[in-house]
């Protein structure tokens, strides 16, 4: 298939996970009554971003995957005949949690899951405390409509990730997120960080060839000292920007995307073809710090 209707769905949440389901489920009635075929959802939507605190009482958010969310979510996928990206704080054994993507085929089939590799350590974003990486590698998803690689918020700063996970044959890189400002910051700062954090993702699409959806969270957490930035947006292959969600209200948004682009971008930008290959083992080092 050519043509693919991907779906964003931008939302804010409260404590109350049965309410940011049931609104995360209407998004995705919403972008599929609009025709999407492939609808993501953003990081962690079942709940606050809890990560800005270290708490062990927030270990009660997670939950097996598969298990009642995706459950859900697979009754819907089939109904409307969509695929659906939906990231959860996976329970996976006693003491041992992942922050996780479960993806689930139009058919309303479990097709599995992509655990976050990349877990940030920062002011506000704790996440070491709460997720291990993850270890089942990156991961393409072939759906009905097209194959998807995933990867998780922190990931996207990674062109390693974003590399692989092309190489693997992703037509599209999926990015489920939450980031935001602390509202103590000054506007240029605000702008220059959204800015890089865009950049960055929309360089993974030129670089590979492929459109890259990024899907964050909106409104203000942790207190009032956060504000998830929102601008959720979608690049095609040549790092073109598409769609850019505003950075204060809920959005839900369907977008047709021409899969068959990525031959000609590649064909000529042929990056995949002028790799060296052989010149890229030291890339497995820490830091470069021989003599």
């Amino acid at each position: 298939m050519s043509q693919v209707k991907v779906g964003l769905v931008q939302m804010s949440c409260t404590m109350d996970k049965a309410a940011n389901l049931n609104k995360a489920v209407e998004g995705i009635r919403s972008a599929a009554n609009d025709g999407a075929q492939i609808i993501c959802l953003q990081e962690l939507f079942m709940s606050l971003y809890f990560c800005d605190v270290e708490d062990y009482d927030n270990f009660k958010l997670a939950e097996k995957i598969p298990g009642t969310t995706t459950d859900v979510l697979s009754e819907l996928a089939e109904s409307l005949n969509v695929v659906i990206i939906a990231s959860l704080f996976e329970k996976r054994a006693e003491g041992l949690y992942h922050n996780t993507t479960a993806v689930i085929d139009a058919d309303g089939s479990y097709l599995g899951k992509y655990r976050k590799m990349h877990i940030p350590d920062d002011p506000a974003f704790y996440e070491k405390f709460y997720f291990t990486p993850g270890d089942l590698g990156y991961k393409v998803f072939e759906t009905q409509f097209a194959k998807v690689g995933v990867l998780i918020c922190w990931d996207q700063w990674y062109p390693e990730a974003a590399r692989i996970t092309a190489l693997m044959g992703a037509e599209i890189l999926f990015y489920p997120t939450a980031i935001g400002w602390a509202t103590s910051q000054d506007e240029n700062t605000n702008i220059d960080q959204y800015d890089s954090w865009q950049i960055i993702q929309r360089s993974h699409a030129v670089a590979n060839g492929i459109p890259v959806v990024s899907v964050n969270r909106v409104g203000l957490e942790q207190n009032g000292a956060m504000k998830f930035w929102g601008g959720s947006f979608v690049s095609n292959g040549q790092g073109k920007l598409l769609y850019q969600a505003s950075h204060d209200k809920e959005e839900t948004k369907v977008l047709e995307i021409d899969l068959a682009a990525t031959n000609g971008y590649r064909i000529h930008w042929p990056f995949l073809r002028d790799r060296r290959i052989d010149s890229y083992l030291p890339i497995t080092k820490r830091f470069i710090d021989e003599s």
